[in-house]
Formats: C-alpha cells, sequence, structure tokens
C-alpha cells in the first residue's frame, strides 16, 4: 500500500500555491516548512506563522472557490512512480494508493491512470490518516490480512509507526524532509522492515518466489530484508493538511 504525499506525490507545487495564496515568497513557506519538521511539528503550522488564526479548512474551501484547489498533474509524479507500480502489478502483488486526501484528491490520480488497482482517500472512508481507525480499515480495502500487507510511506509519525502497530509490513521511504531527517532514527530503523532510497527497489524485493523476510546478505548490520509477496500500500498526509 501506497501513501500519495511525497511518497508518490511531488509537493513542491502544492507548496508553492499555498505560498501565493498567502502572499509570500516560495522559498519562503518552503524554509518555515523545513523548521516545522526539525522542530518535530506540524507542517501546517508553518501557515499559521505566515498568517496568525489561519483556519485551514476555510482556507481550503476559500482556495477552491478561488479556482485554485488542488491539482494533481503528471508532472507532480515522482519519476519512480510509474515504473515501480506498472512492475509491481506485473509481477503479481495487489497494488493500492491509500493517504490522507481530500475525496477530490482520490478523483485526480484516478483520472491519471496510475497503474494501480485501488485508490482510496481518508476523506472517502470517513476517517483520517494516521488516526487508527484508519490503518484499521485497510485489510478490508486491500483484501489481505495485515500481514501480508507492505505499507509504504516516508513520515515515521504519520507511515511507520502506526502502521506497524497496525500489524502491517513496513518500507520506510527516504523521500522528502521527514524521511530524510528520521532515516537513522533508532525507532524508525527498528520499525521499519525496509528502508529504501527509491521506489523502484521494491520490485525485485516484492516477488512471488521470496520465501519470507530474511536479512540480505552483506546488509545483517543495517536491517536491510527481503518482504514477502502481498498487497502492496502506500500513504502518507500530504504537506500541509
Amino acid at each position: 500500500m501506497f501513501d500519495m504525499g511525497e511518497t508518490l506525490v511531488r509537493d513542491d507545487r502544492y507548496r508553492g500555491r499555498w505560498a501565493d495564496r498567502l502572499g509570500v515568497p516560495r522559498h519562503t513557506l518552503a524554509a518555515l516548512v523545513g523548521a516545522m519538521v526539525a522542530g518535530n511539528r506540524d507542517n501546517s503550522d508553518a501557515l499559521r506563522l505566515v498568517r496568525p488564526g489561519t483556519g485551514i479548512d476555510a482556507e481550503y474551501r476559500a482556495r477552491e472557490a478561488a479556482g485554485r484547489g488542488e491539482v494533481i498533474e503528471e508532472q507532480d509524479l515522482h519519476a519512480d512512480v510509474r515504473p515501480t507500480l506498472a512492475g509491481l502489478r506485473e509481477r503479481g502483488p495487489r497494488v493500492v494508493v491509500a493517504g490522507s486526501q481530500t475525496v477530490r484528491a482520490g478523483v485526480l490520480p484516478r483520472a491519471l491512470g496510475l497503474p494501480a488497482d485501488v485508490v482510496a482517500t481518508s476523506d472517502e472512508g470517513g476517517v483520517s490518516h494516521p488516526s487508527p481507525a484508519f490503518f484499521a480499515r485497510l485489510p478490508d480495502v486491500l483484501g489481505a490480512a495485515p500481514e501480508e500487507t507492505v505499507y509504504v510511506g516516508d513520515h515515521p509519525a504519520d507511515d511507520v509507526f502506526p502502521a506497524k502497530r497496525a500489524g502491517l509490513r513496513v518500507a520506510h521511504l527516504r523521500r522528502d524532509a521527514w524521511g530524510h531527517l528520521r532515516a537513522a532514527d533508532p525507532d524508525v530503523v527498528a520499525a521499519a522492515d525496509r528502508r529504501i532510497d527509491t521506489l523502484e527497489q521494491l520490485v525485485p524485493l516484492l516477488t512471488r518466489g521470496c520465501p519470507g523476510t530474511r536479512t540480505l546478505p552483506g546488509e545483517r548490520n543495517r536491517g536491510v530484508r527481503h518482504l514477502t509477496p502481498g498487497p502492496v500500500s502506500v500513504g502518507r498526509t500530504r504537506l500541509i493538511g
């Protein structure tokens, strides 16, 4: 299972549109978001620093009304997304994209024709990510047991830890600020069944002939393991809301 924000979809244009909406240079908002990440704070706090008292939900509605709502186009996908999803589907695993997004954010990637069996968002399911309820409902979406599911994401608090608590197998992706900043965190290393730098590294790992989870030769000290094939899911919250 794959998350959308930063796991599959780049957030730079998304952040840029927020900066334009708030009337600040794009690099200013990007720097503030980086500061929030370094301080282990919610990314949306960057918006409140720029405009104190900002109501995120109200701003979403105002952006939609102004014709500046959510947009996900081909250029917003990371370069490894299509070859990875296609490669996994060719080898058999069920591929699911599920993240903390609005109903509209689920419609947009479907319109791109991503090679996935299911594209679902938290709003469509009436639950929030990374709540326990979100992860508890994943087996129904996937049609598989938690231990047969590999959850791929970059955010420790939103992806790695809650997925692990729900009994899923976890692949931590070193991508975006959270993925890189916390990559060497002992808790993240301990929770992740696999740590990857690109999505394409999943394809040779998730094969039908893989007998189970085992350490790769020569990498016993890095916690790098093969993963048993099964449904693959990717998920994470968008950068700002």
